[in-house]
């Protein structure tokens, strides 16, 4: 199977050098950015998009993995945010069958009023999801609801109820959004960071950027700006307006993952109400556990958000109460933590009550910023965004058309089991391995991931770095951080080899990846 090999970044950097201007710049390489790289480019405009590190470093590669209409926001009564995720989950799982999976979710009832008011609410989700639904939610009986559950706790449990909704893997999604833009057309790379706005007359032209690896500035002009950068959208929109005020009231939500053992099961767990007034998830990922996740306030916007000793706390404690075998700080075998950009209320008190509905906005120098939302509407949200950036830069009209349009990877064959995630990439993948035995050897024996798939991530998917490697591109580092430290050596010659680095490169690039694991181990203590 040929692969397309514009997915290069040396070629990618080469299209926007030699490109005299384009119709639409596009600031970020997260799920917000990629989506509206892709549909602008799908409705044939020349777009540019910069990523400041990777794709998918910061919010868009530590969600709950989960693609929903969010059962939450229901309780909030923002029918309308549900009404629509519902709608974009149904596209998502016909346009990327390969990734969007449907997934069982058991709420667990113990009280005697839970199973009249759970049922209720569930079936005004299954209501707006219309012809979109994955399947009607359903009641258990207790010994129903073990069987879907094996390590519920058993005391107390009067039953459950089933609904559906779809997991994914979010960083693997974004890749393949990346290769569609590419495919359509938008020239898109990584470790390319703005730097600055360029202005004529008082308008947005264009951007000043760096490129992170060679050190050389340049500048890329368009006929209009997208800011899609997510919780570091104020700090672009103050290249433009230093006094700008803030809109992203930035919070917090982390995540562990326990061993598969305490979720043995294709079906999550929510826990229906917390302390802080959310919802928990337990999920199956990967042949783990997923649990989260938190919400908490943050000042500012790290690049590498750290988890908090009582969040831990917190997910332990509450993920506890629903499983018969207590899990401890020693069964966490990664932490990670993300942000949450989320668009702030006057007067609209704790992150936590924040919606998670999108707004585009346009400033008077004609640079367009869109905020909030969440993975699930990325592709409404492009939608909408790419129509305001059209008007703002007076481009020739032009109809949206990624309702149906397949995403990459999803047009044509995939692999069975675990490579399945791969798509219609998966044939070529089996060439590599065919090409050296070697290439199969897994890179830890904790984990399933191969030499050949850290090849595979540097050739055929812009990895340039250690933590692309093990971080994004496979989901080491999120699974199993000790493994993921101890596949760093091996990978660090792998991305050595590809890309010509030398000796002493390894070894920097060795250390640089501890500095970023050590936040993702979690101590007994």
């Amino acid at each position: 199977m040929t692969v397309n090999d514009e997915f290069n970044r040396d070629k990618q950097l080469r299209r926007l050098s030699e490109a005299d201007d384009f119709d639409i710049v596009v600031i970020g390489g997260g799920a917000t950015g990629a989506g509206v790289a892709v549909d602008a480019a799908a409705r044939g405009y020349r777009v540019a998009l910069c990523e400041q590190h990777d794709f998918g470093k910061g919010t868009s590669s530590r969600c709950t993995k989960l693609i929903h209409g969010g059962v939450r926001y229901l309780q909030q009564g923002n029918v309308s945010l549900v009404r629509d995720s519902l709608r974009e989950r149904g596209r998502l799982r016909k346009n990327a069958p390969h990734l969007v999976h449907p997934l069982p979710v058991i709420v667990p009832l113990y009280a005697w009023w839970e199973p009249a008011y759970y049922r209720l609410g569930l079936k005004v989700y299954d209501l707006l999801a219309g012809r979109w639904g994955i399947g009607s939610s359903s009641r258990l009986a207790r010994d129903e609801a073990l069987a879907e559950i094996t390590t519920l706790q058993s005391e107390g449990l009067r039953g459950g109820i089933r609904y559906f909704d779809a997991a994914f893997d979010d960083t693997r999604l974004l890749l393949n959004l990346i290769q569609t833009a590419i495919e359509q057309g938008a020239t898109c790379a990584n470790y390319l960071r703005v730097t600055g706005l360029l202005s004529s007359s008082n308008r947005v032209t264009g951007v000043t950027v760096s490129d992170q690896e060679s050190g050389n500035y340049f500048e890329i002009k368009a006929k209009v700006v997208v800011n899609a950068s997510g919780p570091f959208s104020d700090q672009v929109r103050r290249l433009d307006d230093a006094q700008a005020v803030a809109w992203i009231s930035p919070s917090q939500g982390t995540h562990i993952v326990l061993a598969r053992k305490f979720l043995p099961s294709e079906s999550a767990l929510i826990v229906p109400r917390t302390s802080d007034g959310r919802v928990v998830f337990a999920i199956p990922w990967h042949e783990h556990t997923l649990v989260g996740t938190t919400d908490t306030a943050l000042d500012d916007t790290p690049l590498e958000p750290v988890a908090l000793p009582e969040e831990i706390d917190f997910l332990l404690e509450t993920v506890a109460g629903y499983l018969s075998s207590r899990p401890e700080r020693a069964d966490v075998q990664s932490v990670f933590a993300g942000l949450r950009p989320l668009v702030s209320r006057e007067g609209s008190g704790p992150t936590s009550k924040l919606l998670r509905d999108h707004q585009v906005r346009v400033a008077g120098s004609g640079l367009v910023s869109i905020v909030g939302g969440k993975w699930t509407t990325y592709r409404k949200m492009a939608e909408d965004c790419v129509n305001v950036a059209a008007k703002s830069g007076s481009l020739p009209p032009g109809e949206c058309c990624t309702h149906d349009l397949l995403v990459h990877g999803a047009d044509g064959e995939a692999l069975d089991g675990r490579l399945s995630i791969y798509g219609s990439d998966g044939a070529a993948l089996e060439a590599l391995f065919n090409e050296n035995a070697t290439n199969r050897e897994q890179l830890d024996k904790e984990l399933p991931y191969t030499i050949g798939e850290a090849i595979w991530a540097v050739r055929h998917e812009m990895a340039r770095t250690v933590e692309d490697v093990l971080a994004r591109r496979l989901r080491a580092l999120l699974l199993n951080a000790q493994a993921a430290v101890r596949s760093a050596p091996q990978v660090a010659k792998i991305v050595a080899e590809e890309l010509g680095h030398d000796q002493a490169w390894v070894q920097a690039e060795i250390e640089r990846f501890q500095s970023v694991a050590n936040g993702y181990l979690v101590s007994s203590n």
